[in-house]
């Protein structure tokens, strides 16, 4: 069976494109050491960079509109937001389209439960088809499902996290058709690029896992999962669903054809996922599986652990974990390594737990993102870690939805003004937008509201996105952009996207580098998004 099946039950718990002078552009800098602000503290101001005449004139339609909610949700929702990072494949399809697949699929309802199963549907079940015609049943399974209309005032770790095992029998059938759907609505969002979870080879992961056994001497263990070619098959068999995957998508979104669906046009990673709560032996097996398919198959960019980070296992088995992954980093280099990490805060684990997590996957694991990062402030000298992650770029993937209502973390406890006081790269991310019943416009507009960030800083952030992602070759920007601003390499420079087509040196650079050219594409969805406000 598909990997999705794994990762969903262990989860528990009209604008176009184009811009003006580049070389001016800059991006937020990190506060010098003397003036880092401590943790309960609103940080310094960053620095403020020069605009161009597009971009104050569209900063300053955005301050007009700031209290009208329709006007300016449009103005979010026109606006190019990149990619998006952190992306759980079978929690961002809308809860209605689940619904539709297992009615399609012939699946039943647990009353009791509300989890989907497989058919025939006996006593105490009902077919998911009946949720076409009964509404109350649908609203149900939608409520289940999701956060829908679920009481903002408690908390929502667990109904949330239950959810992924109530719908995992549907998402495990139909990467394609998901992936089909997710596409279509990240296009919507104006955004151009995806890095979205599955878990490769799952159930024949585990199954070699339990083979294999735990050894505590990691290069013993490498040994015998590649022995006989065991580990080779299972890397052809995720390439395989890979593959099936693909033309499931093609077929779906109608790619080739004279009518493709938008999704056709966006550019799309996977990342594998590794479920932190299994044993030691399986966790070690998805990893290496993961790394391995980054490094055979560039469809394939990173690894990542899922599964709360406050359950009992992943807890206790957490530095165990990243030592796993300090071994394999060392056996497969080019392997991008992304992980959950920090995704606490105090009553879910104990205040010791609360002090090394995302210490040990910067500094022991080799992360080069973390996700959520939330318990910051809690890190043991948090502010070196700060430090430590500007000097390094390496990126926080920001889900605000998620975080306030897994954690009830937002507004002002949220480390999102202090990473960027640190000079901490920041990127906005969904999560699970279908469980959430959200879109990364929606978060983008929480960001300007609740931190008050202007329209330069919202550009910034979406050219981090892309700037940040494991796409391979080049940046369109020079440097540390994130400390230096996004000024534009030397190929590039004096170059206007979306006023002319890329010439010389710049077009051979777009040509041979996926990330520039994703990053040209949106410069030029800025430049056609500032010349509306003309």
């Amino acid at each position: 069976m598909n990997g999705e099946r794994d990762h969903v039950v262990g989860r528990r718990r009209v604008l176009g494109v184009g811009l003006a002078t580049l070389s001016v552009v800059l991006v937020l800098s990190a506060l010098p050491a003397a003036a880092q602000p401590t943790a309960r503290q609103s940080p310094s101001a960053p620095v403020s960079r020069q605009q161009t005449p597009a971009e104050a004139r569209t900063s300053a339609f955005l301050e007009s509109i700031r209290q009208d909610p329709v006007r300016s949700r449009a103005f979010f929702s026109h606006l190019p937001k990149g990619g998006d990072l952190h992306n759980h494949l079978s929690g961002a399809v809308p809860t209605e389209y689940l619904i539709e697949l297992a009615a399609e699929d012939g699946l039943c309802v647990d009353r009791k439960t509300m989890t989907a199963v497989e058919p025939p549907c006996g006593s105490g079940t009902r077919p998911a088809a009946d949720a076409r015609n009964d509404r109350v049943f649908h609203d149900e399974l939608v409520r289940s499902w999701s956060m829908q209309d679920f009481p903002p005032d408690q908390s929502g770790h667990d109904h949330f996290f239950d959810a992924f095992g109530k719908f995992g029998e549907v998402t495990w059938r139909h990467r394609g058709k998901l992936l089909a759907k997710v596409a279509d609505g990240v296009v919507a969002q104006n955004q151009f690029y995806l890095e979205t979870m599955v878990s490769p080879a799952s159930d024949d992961a585990k199954r070699l896992a339990d083979q294999v056994g735990w050894d505590d001497d990691l290069n013993r263990l490498h040994g015998k999962l590649l022995a006989d070619g065991k580990l080779d098959r299972l890397v052809d068999e995720a390439r395989k669903e890979a593959d099936d995957a693909d033309a499931e998508f093609r077929a779906a979104s109608h790619c080739g054809t004279s009518r493709p669906a938008p999704g056709c046009r966006l550019t799309v990673r996977w990342i594998s996922q590794v479920s932190r709560g299994s044993t030691p032996a399986r966790v070690f097996t998805q990893m290496e599986l993961g790394m391995r398919l980054a490094e055979r198959d560039p469809r394939f960019v990173a690894v990542n652990l899922v599964q709360p980070e406050d359950g009992d296992s992943a807890l206790r088995n957490y530095s165990t974990q990243m030592r796993m992954l300090d071994y394999l980093h060392g056996t497969y280099p080019r392997a991008h390594i992304t992980l959950h990490a920090g995704e606490l805060w105090p009553g879910l684990a104990k205040p010791e737990d609360l002090t090394f997590h995302i210490n040990q996957a910067v500094n022991v694991a080799h992360a080069e993102r973390i996700g959520h990062g939330v318990d910051l402030v809690h890190e043991n000298n948090w502010q070196q870690l700060a430090r430590t992650m500007a000097a390094r770029q390496v990126a926080v993937e920001v889900p605000f939805s998620s975080n306030a209502q897994i954690l009830g973390v937002k507004g002002a406890d949220h480390p999102f003004t202090t990473y960027r006081a640190y000079g901490v790269p920041v990127v906005l991310a969904t999560d699970d937008p279908g469980v959430s019943r959200i879109d990364i416009t929606h978060e983008y507009q929480y960001a300007a509201t609740t931190y008050n960030l202007g329209y330069v800083d919202l550009k910034d952030l979406a050219r981090a996105s892309l700037q940040y992602a494991f796409l391979p070759g080049r940046s369109l920007w020079q440097g540390n952009p994130t400390r230096d601003g996004y000024h534009p390499v030397t190929e590039c420079r004096g170059q206007h996207p979306g006023s002319a087509p890329p010439r010389g040196a710049c077009l051979r650079l777009l040509e041979a580098s996926p990330k520039a050219a994703v990053e040209w594409r949106q410069e030029a969805a800025f430049a056609a998004f500032e010349r509306s406000f003309h």
